[in-house]
């Protein structure tokens, strides 16, 4: 029987997915931007770690939320492969930062989307070109390995945004979390059984990322931070996790074509 053809890129594929994943950056760092816009005290704790005072980090606050507002505006209209390095740099500080100042590890893992992303992005175009020239909306087509590589960061990306928000809801017992299953007349105490099934989601996306499964898991994760709203906090909760909605959906998309493929191998090889 002959070999099945390499996979590449189908034409809509090469406009649709980077602006998915442009989309995915530019809200991360819009919603979080806008927190310094506006100042958050639970920003303070962060700044501490860098040794920043109180009063010097309230004066702080919208120069970072400034920045990051148009990192994320560029995201869109200009980018570049030096905007995404960055990107994902920062994000993955900003993150560790949680952990530094003494919350739970998980917190790190949880908000793997602003920093997978821009990796992700950073699979295909590489960063053997020119830093600050101007990327095109469209990719060429993908060979065989980049398309593997981007598939495995956004595997590997959803998993963990998945196991660190499980961590947070099964280990943790966030109060949080609980707060937010509260607000829409769930008990609290379900917070530990939300965050096994978060697990094992991570465990079926690594194990067995279909696109049924990833679109849902994309799902999941949207009408989740959903549930900031109703418990009182601004909408730019939701926005700023825009990382989370557009890994998995990214991957779904990849593997919608590709599935039929896959299991056809496996078919072949039993």
């Amino acid at each position: 029987m002959s070999s099945l053809p390499r996979p590449t890129s189908a034409p809509n594929e090469s406009v649709m997915l980077p602006w998915i994943l442009r989309i995915g950056v530019a809200g991360c760092f819009i919603g979080h931007g806008a927190f310094g816009i506006i100042t958050k005290s639970g920003w303070l704790p962060y700044f501490a770690v860098a040794g920043i005072p109180a009063d010097l980090a309230w004066q702080l606050m919208p120069i970072v939320g400034t920045m990051d507002i148009l990192m994320g505006i560029s995201a869109l209209v200009f980018p570049t492969r030096a905007l995404f390095l960055w990107a994902g740099l920062w994000a993955v500080w900003t993150a560790s930062l949680r952990p530094l100042a003494g919350e739970p590890f998980w917190e790190t893992l949880e908000r793997a989307g602003n920093y997978g992303v821009p990796f992700a992005l950073l699979a295909v175009v590489g960063l053997s070109g020119p830093l600050f020239k101007r990327l095109p909306n469209a990719w060429p087509s993908l060979d065989g390995v980049t398309r593997q590589r981007l598939a495995w960061t956004l595997r590997i990306t959803t998993a963990l945004l998945l196991i660190g928000h499980a961590g947070l809801g099964l280990f943790s017992q966030k109060a949080g979390l609980g707060h937010h299953y509260e607000s829409i007349g769930l008990s609290a105490g379900i917070t530990p059984a939300v965050g096994a099934f978060e697990f094992f989601l991570a465990a079926m996306v690594l194990l067995r990322p279909a696109p049924a499964l990833l679109i849902g898991v994309a799902v999941w994760k949207l009408l989740t931070e959903m549930l900031f709203l109703p418990a009182g906090a601004p909408f730019w909760e939701v926005i700023e996790r825009f990382g989370s909605y557009t890994a998995p959906l990214t991957l779904a998309l990849m593997m919608r074509r590709d599935f039929p493929r896959l299991a056809a191998r496996s078919l072949h090889t039993a």
